[in-house]
Formats: C-alpha cells, sequence, structure tokens
C-alpha cells in the first residue's frame, strides 16, 4: 500500500494566532450533498461524514486497517465473521452503541434509497449474538470482508427511528429526510451547523472513546465553485486548506509563501461508460436501435481518444494514461496489462463505416463539472477528439447532485457519460464488481453501462473466494482482458491528489484521497 503524504509545515509564532488557527477553514469545489453516509457511494461524501459516523474497522494514517468501532474479530467458520464491539462507546446524543445498532445499520445499508448495498453483497446475515457482540455470516468464504466494510458508517437505531430515517433518503429522486440534513454518530466530530452548497461545521465530540490526535476546535468547511475564487482564498489567508486544487495553478501555489503543495499518485480511475443495454439509446439521434452495442463503435471509440494529449493539456501532467478501471496501488494491478492501443483515426473511421456508421452518429455525454480533477475539461477534449471519426457529441456538463441523480441506479438515465471509482478496498475485484458485473441489484449497482458478460461473471465470483495469491492474480489478469477485448468501458487515467495547505497546519493524505479531520493539526 501505498505511504501516505504526511506534510507538516513550520510552525507559525505566537500563541494568539495559534489559539485562532485551531478553528480550521477549508474549501472544495462542490458540497458533500447529504449527511447520510447511505445515500451515495462516492468519496467525498464518505470521507466527509466519516468524521462523524465510524466504521467497525477503520484504515489508519498507512491505510492499514485497524480496529474501530469493534475492537476485535475472529472467524469461528470460514463464512462467518465474529465481531466483538467496543464497550462504553455513546453517539453524541448519549445513547449506547450496541449490537442492535450494527444489524439496524445492516438493514439500512440494503433498504430502498442505499446507495451503498454492494458494500454487504457477500454477506447472508447480520445477527446480534449479545450487546456487544455480532456475526456476519457470508455467503461464501470471504477474505477481503474487512476491507469490505471499512467505510460504512455505523447509525444510531434509536435516533433514525425517533426521527423517520430508518431508510435513506433517495438522492436519484432529490428526495430528503432527516437524515440528509442532520447528523449524529459516534465519530471524533459532530455537526454544529449545515447549509447546502455553502458552509457545513463540524466541532470536536468531547465525548469520543479514542485519544484524539488532533488539536482542531472548529471546522468550517465552504463550498468555493470557482477555481480562481478557491485559489484567491488560499493564497490571501482566508482558507487554510483546499482539497481540490487546479491543475493551472499547482505551480503558481507552490511557488507562494506560506502555503505549500501537497501532491500523490490516487488509486481513482477516470473512465467513460456507454449504454450497452437497451435497444436504443436514450440521448442519441440513432433510432431503433444501439451503436454501443456493436463493439465496432466501441473500438472505434477507444482509438479515436488521445489519453496522452489529455493528460499533457488538460491535466497538465497530473494523470497517469491508463486502459484499466484500476491502477497502481490497487491489489491486482500489473503493468503487462495495461496495455492500450495507439490512436488510429482513419481505422475508427473504418470501423464506424463497417459497422453502418459511415458518417457517424449523434449522442449526448453527461459529465460533471464539479466532481473530478478538470471534468469537464476532459470531457470538452473527448467530444472534440470523437470528431474526429464522426460521432457529434453533445456534452452536457452539471453539477454532482445533478449529475449522479442522473446516471446513477435505479433510473440509468445516460447514453455516455464520464464517471470516477476508487476501489475502497483497494483490490481491483472491488472495481470490476461493481462497475462490470452484470446488474442484479447488489452486483453491478454503479455498472450504468448494462455491460454483461457471462464469462466475466464467472471469473468475478472465482476471484470474490481465491485465497492463492498467485492463482487469484491470473483471474484478474484474465477479467481485465475480457473487459480489454470487449471495450466495455474506456478508460482514461488515474488523476493526481493535489492538495494545498497553510502554513503551520499538519495534514495526511492517502491514496484513496480521504481527508479525515482526526488527523489534523496546528502547530507540533
Amino acid at each position: 500500500m501505498p505511504r501516505p503524504f504526511v506534510l507538516a509545515a513550520a510552525l507559525l509564532a505566537g500563541t494568539t494566532w495559534a489559539a485562532q488557527a485551531n478553528v480550521f477553514r477549508w474549501a472544495n469545489d462542490g458540497d458533500t450533498n447529504s449527511m447520510d453516509p447511505y445515500t451515495r457511494q462516492e468519496t467525498f461524501l464518505l470521507s466527509f461524514n466519516a468524521n462523524i459516523y465510524e466504521p467497525l474497522v477503520r484504515r489508519d494514517a498507512q491505510m492499514r486497517v485497524e480496529p474501530a468501532l469493534a475492537e476485535r474479530w475472529e472467524n469461528p467458520s470460514p463464512t462467518v465473521w465474529r465481531f466483538h464491539l467496543r464497550r462504553n462507546v455513546r453517539f453524541t446524543d448519549g445513547t449506547p452503541f450496541t449490537a442492535d445498532d450494527v444489524v439496524f445499520s445492516a438493514q439500512r445499508a440494503r433498504a430502498q434509497g442505499s446507495n451503498i448495498q454492494g458494500v454487504l453483497a457477500s454477506v447472508k446475515e447480520v445477527r446480534r449474538v449479545d450487546d456487544h457482540t455480532v456475526e456476519f455470516e457470508t455467503t461464501v468464504p470471504n477474505p477481503i470482508l474487512l476491507q469490505e466494510i471499512t467505510n460504512w458508517g455505523i447509525l444510531s437505531r434509536a435516533w433514525a427511528e425517533r426521527n423517520n430515517a430508518t431508510r435513506p433518503a433517495d438522492l436519484t429522486s432529490r428526495e430528503e429526510n432527516f437524515a440528509t440534513r442532520n447528523a449524529m454518530g459516534t465519530g471524533p466530530f459532530l455537526l454544529q451547523s449545515r447549509e447546502p452548497d455553502r458552509r457545513t461545521v463540524l466541532v470536536p465530540n468531547p465525548n469520543w472513546w479514542d485519544t484524539p490526535r488532533h488539536n482542531v476546535t472548529r471546522a468550517e468547511f465552504n463550498v468555493i465553485s470557482n477555481d480562481a475564487t478557491r485559489v484567491a482564498a488560499l493564497l490571501s489567508g482566508e482558507m487554510d486548506f483546499v482539497y481540490t486544487v487546479p491543475p493551472q495553478d499547482v505551480e503558481r501555489i507552490r511557488r507562494s509563501p506560506g502555503v505549500s503543495i501537497m501532491q500523490g499518485p490516487e488509486l481513482r480511475t477516470i473512465f467513460l461508460g456507454m449504454d450497452q443495454m437497451r435497444p436504443q439509446l436514450l440521448k442519441s439521434d440513432v433510432q431503433g436501435k444501439n451503436p454501443f452495442q456493436d463493439v465496432r463503435v466501441r473500438r472505434a471509440m477507444l482509438l479515436a481518444i488521445d489519453v496522452n494529449a489529455i493528460q499533457r493539456t488538460v491535466m497538465r501532467g497530473q494523470s497517469r494514461p491508463s486502459n484499466l478501471l484500476y491502477g497502481p496501488g490497487v491489489n491486482g494491478f500489473r503493468e503487462a496489462d495495461d496495455v492500450r492501443p495507439a490512436v488510429n483515426i482513419e481505422e475508427g473511421r473504418r470501423l464506424l463505416r463497417e459497422a453502418g456508421y459511415p458518417n457517424g452518429f449523434g449522442v449526448t455525454l453527461d459529465c460533471p463539472n464539479d466532481r473530478y480533477v478538470n471534468d469537464e475539461a476532459i470531457c470538452t477534449a473527448v467530444t472534440a477528439m470523437l470528431a474526429r471519426v464522426g460521432i457529434r457529441v453533445t456534452l452536457a456538463a452539471q453539477t454532482r447532485a445533478r449529475y449522479f441523480a442522473e446516471i446513477n441506479a435505479p433510473r440509468f438515465n445516460t447514453s455516455f457519460y464520464l464517471l470516477g471509482w476508487t476501489p475502497s478496498t483497494s483490490d481491483a475485484h472491488n472495481a470490476f464488481y461493481n462497475l462490470a458485473g452484470t446488474r442484479d441489484g447488489a452486483r453491478g449497482v454503479f455498472n450504468s453501462a448494462g455491460y454483461s458478460n457471462p464469462r466475466f461473471d464467472t471469473l468475478l465470483d472465482r476471484i470474490a473466494v481465491e485465497t492463492n495469491p498467485d492463482q487469484r492474480q491470473e483471474l484478474i489478469s484474465e477479467a481485465s482482458q475480457v473487459l480489454r477485448d470487449d471495450v466495455a468501458f474506456i478508460p482514461l487515467h488515474q488523476q493526481q491528489i493535489v492538495w494545498a495547505v497553510r502554513q503551520g497546519w499538519t495534514v495526511v493524505q492517502t491514496a484513496d484521497n480521504y481527508f479525515q479531520l482526526r488527523h489534523v493539526r496546528f502547530g507540533q
């Protein structure tokens, strides 16, 4: 696992300033959209809410799994995990944390409106043994269950029932309930105020069960969508930390006094998906058939998109071109598997003619404009590149709230889309299962393309239970070959994590791009 990038800036002088600096002010280009950690399987939302809600096991600053609400565990049998819960833990309303909350949270994670069903996909049953013991029974032996539940925060059953929030609100239909704007967990921070799309304030939980390593007295999160305004706020001292740094401003920030750039590889892969399920595309000028069901069309698109040009001109060198749904740092990655054909416009045009589209066709590309690094600019570049083979793309760039509501389950209201994925388990199976497995309600929840291949699904099932590392690697490589042969998706790159922090603050950067306030300190 890549070691985290830890940057400690020099301590600024003055005790009065130090006290003021414990108010940590930070910014991002988009909001977290919900205080409910079950409403979207998205890194920023999950990592923000992890300051409030805690899992049974978590990752430390080196991304190793460590105890959290469960203090220890064992396997009484190959398909049973027994977790012993930490005693004397309370939610911030004073309610004791018990096994009932874990069982309830498992039911809620699978309820209508949840976007995290895949977290417990291998789990047949979660049962209470006593107040401080729960058992997870899996359908088959699952060697990576611990890694799968590190982002699954536990909710209070009593709080959810009292506030009519026993199931998550469905963000795809812009539904809300009490948990959308309110939060109450066991974690290191608690929610003080919430102004959606503007500001959210967290303060330390004075009764947290763990020993705080942070010294933040108040954390103010601000949404500043404009790149120039966000950078100006950092350089002026209005903000102490920026989570999303525009690539074009990295060198200017690096040269500025009093601020530092933190940069490292991210586990996230940015890719394009194409609807291969519907007999006719929702957003295209082709009537009566679906051009994306023809592998020749998909291959023509692959040959038209120049990922090296995107790296050079759009990402300013801050990406790693790829033809896999996962990259370095993810278990199962092998450089030899990451092969991509050279750009070939003439071959792309020939394939389109052969597929029956001598004049090309039109399609809409759904793209966020506040979620990934330079997301709209990437989509704009893709639009121009596909035009060279005759595919006319209409770009529909929108905020993340609207975008995810459009392309995610259960609507999948898209024909062509850009998406990013970070395997929460740091394992290739996570990307395969969520993005490319045949949709069945748990598997393929984020397979907005509707891709389906029985051979791939068989390999996926075998990867899930294989414990021999060498044999498992061969299965992963074979599965990746199936996806490449089918041109099931068009991977673009793994993006870099680029943060910026003001002098005096210490923050921890890990390859999953989770920003945790429990690691933030001012001074030494």
